[in-house]
């Protein structure tokens, strides 16, 4: 059954598998099919797209996935939005569940902003709308000047977590590092349960002393600032002993985070969890990256259960590490395309999230 107007098309942008069918599950539940396309790479690595059916005065939809090949997903997305501004689409709307290169969204030392970058030329390329989840930060909505919607996975992890863990009740919210606090009090409020923090584990900050600003001049010069003028320094920063406050002893700990890649903190994390008397340790993120050995390492673990959402394509890791769970969140994307192809308003679908959500 079809629960739109009339002018939609969806299109998925790369040949992946699990784009393909994250793309084909949204299309189903809104009773419409899947867009012809073509994207593919010529012998000399450059990216062509070929849409094989009319968009003109048509709303578009774009669903993009991030594959292995990060940049090659972006320019995918970036000629698939230019080709359907060409063809007069009406309005081009970005569905992007992970949005690359959230991480570099603040400015370190003498590097460059890069999600504000990638937001410039997805709004040059054409872009009039974009649809995301859980971005690593939300001031990344900023960098755009078109309207965007970031969704949240908490519901559907919520869901299986009173769903798939019998006793929940006696679990704690755990979060990995202070960064995280916000999120895992946002979980144990709605849960109705207590919640620990881990403080003193290895960061992955970069080392001050291999930037030149870092490093005291060589002979003190005369001049350049007033004698009466003495800068503080700021004190360096020590990593205390690792500490977990509040009580995890007997209890079922549920690490959440949005991003899971790199697995080293996570697999610390467990252990300092486990040694503090957890008995069953879950880990919950929105973006289940799982770059490199992160499969063999979580098998290796202390951690009983990797739950992550099907915004990255992950079924090769699900293969080499069966203690990988998805949750399919198809079904709030559609309704997003829903609303805004129909012109409906989009509050429903941020009812009951807070501003530190």
């Amino acid at each position: 059954m079809n629960h739109t107007k009339g002018g939609l098309v969806i299109f998925t942008a790369n040949s992946h598998p699990s784009s393909r069918e994250l793309g084909k599950r949204i299309s189903e539940r809104l009773g419409v099919e899947l867009g012809k396309v073509q994207v593919y790479q010529e012998t000399n690595k450059e990216t062509r797209v070929q849409i094989q059916e009319s968009v003109r005065g048509k709303d578009v939809f774009i669903i993009q996935t991030v594959s292995k090949d990060v940049n090659t997903t972006i320019m995918e997305m970036l000629i698939m939005v230019y080709a359907c501004r060409t063809s007069c689409a009406r309005s081009i709307t970005g569905v992007l569940p992970y949005f690359p290169y959230s991480k570099q969204c603040k400015m370190r030392k003498r590097g460059s902003i890069v999600s504000k970058l990638i937001a410039s030329m997805m709004c040059k390329a054409g872009l009039t709308h974009l649809i995301t989840m859980d971005l690593h930060q939300k001031e990344i909505q900023g960098f755009f000047n078109i309207p965007v919607d970031n969704l949240r996975a908490s519901p559907f992890l919520l869901q299986y977590i009173q769903e798939e863990i019998p006793d929940y009740r006696n679990a704690v919210i755990v979060a990995k590092s202070p960064a995280s606090a916000k999120r895992a009090q946002s979980f144990a409020e709605r849960l109705r349960l207590g919640i620990a923090v881990i403080h003193g584990e290895a960061q992955d900050a970069e080392s001050d002393q291999v930037d030149g600003r870092h490093s005291p001049p060589t002979a003190k010069t005369t001049g350049a600032i007033h004698p009466s003028m003495e800068i503080p320094l700021l004190i360096p920063k020590e990593k205390p002993p690792i500490t977990v406050v509040g009580d995890v002893g007997g209890r079922i700990a549920i690490i959440v985070d949005d991003i899971i890649d790199d697995v080293d903190s996570f697999v610390a994390a467990a252990e300092t969890l486990k040694e503090r008397g957890a008995y069953k340790i879950f880990v919950m993120a929105t973006h289940g990256l799982l770059s490199s050995d992160a499969p063999r390492f979580i098998e290796e673990s202390a951690i009983d259960e990797v739950v992550v959402t099907n915004t990255i394509p992950h079924e090769l890791q699900k293969l080499q590490c069966p203690k990988i769970k998805t949750v399919d969140i198809s079904l709030i994307l559609s309704e997003a395309i829903r609303r805004i192809h129909n012109g409906e308003s989009m509050s429903y679908l941020f009812r009951n999230i807070g501003v530190d959500d």
